[in-house]
């Protein structure tokens, strides 16, 4: 029952005027808004471009191709699964290069993540002049990758070699690097290494980020320097080595420039089966043998690979990173 006497249309005068001046305010806004997000989307058209017609477009062409036989001048035939099943049951190639990989991921990514942390503790001391080794260790990193690779070729060439010289004042005839199966691999990775200075700097910020707190703490509790490397270094260096990990993976499976540059250049008439790495593969199926749909599939199988590691990274993190701000 409603009292007599009491105005029960006041709250609802008041809801409409609230709704009608919200309603104007939006109206009043709407113009700015409309300006603020064509200027954002404007902003950001290049970047949307750019993956449209260099990444996404690219990709979506690859993986219909894989399914095609085509020689990039004639028409695209289709042939569904066929490259695919000549890739896994007849091609030892496909193999070869699958094993090159592994064994140069084996190599390089530990020997990569231990000398980057060593020489990121290194740099990280306070001593006078640090900032000149930092520079000089990261300057590599930013030299072009033929370059580097070039420069290596001299000085691991069989005869006149610097490193072959070297060697040879202390009696040892050293060999011929690219071409020796035992020693090809190892060439390959003398090349990569030469960008240390690139994940040093990362590990460096990292160890910079470390609180201070936490040594001080280790020193109360007696532990030497080994002790709190690995009691507290690692740990809270944890998530620097994760990233640094999937980089380096990716990385890895992509290895190209060094290996072509080392394969055509120099007198070298062409990769033996040790250096016959996955992209190279790629890259003579499409552009020497002109299999332009059966390199497609290569890339997609190389793509979807990288995925499947990539993400059995990520779910052994929780065993092995561990990140400050979590709660135990």
């Amino acid at each position: 029952m409603i009292s007599e006497g009491k105005d029960v249309s006041t709250p609802i005068l008041k809801e409409k005027a609230v709704v009608k001046k919200v309603r104007s305010s939006s109206q009043y806004q709407t113009p700015r808004r409309r300006r603020e997000a064509i200027t954002g989307f404007l902003f950001i058209l290049p970047w949307i471009l750019g993956f449209l017609f260099f990444y996404a477009g690219p990709a979506i062409l690859s993986l219909f191709m894989g399914f095609t036989k085509w020689n990039i001048v004639g028409t695209p035939r289709w042939i569904g699964l066929q490259n695919y099943i000549e890739i896994f049951t007849i091609d030892p190639n496909f193999w070869n290069s699958v094993k090159v990989t592994l064994q140069y991921a084996v190599i390089y990514i530990p020997m990569m993540t231990i000398l980057s942390i060593l020489t990121a503790v290194a740099l990280n001391s306070k001593v006078k002049g640090i900032g000149i080794f930092r520079t000089l260790f990261y300057l590599p990193s930013i030299a072009p990758s033929i370059a580097a690779a070039l420069v290596f070729m001299w000085i691991l060439q069989p005869n006149f070699g610097l490193l072959n010289v070297l060697l040879s004042f202390i009696g040892i005839q050293g060999p011929n690097w690219f071409k020796d199966p035992r020693f090809a691999m190892w060439g390959i990775v003398m090349i990569a290494m030469w960008r240390l200075g690139a994940s040093a700097v990362i590990y460096l910020a990292g160890l910079q980020n470390i609180s201070t707190h936490l040594y001080d703490a280790a020193d109360v509790d007696g532990a030497n320097g080994i002790q709190k490397f690995f009691n507290v270094t690692l740990p809270m260096l944890s998530p620097i080595l994760f990233f640094q990990i999937i980089v380096e993976l990716i990385g890895v499976f992509q290895t190209f420039t060094s290996v072509y540059v080392v394969s055509q250049s120099g007198g070298y008439a062409g990769p033996i089966k040790e250096l016959y790495f996955y992209m190279l593969y790629v890259y003579v199926k499409g552009w020497q043998n002109l299999q332009m749909g059966y390199a497609s599939a290569l890339s997609w199988i190389l793509t979807i690979f990288i995925l499947i590691i990539t993400i059995f990274v990520f779910r052994s993190s929780p065993y092995w990173v561990y990140y400050e701000s979590e709660k135990k």
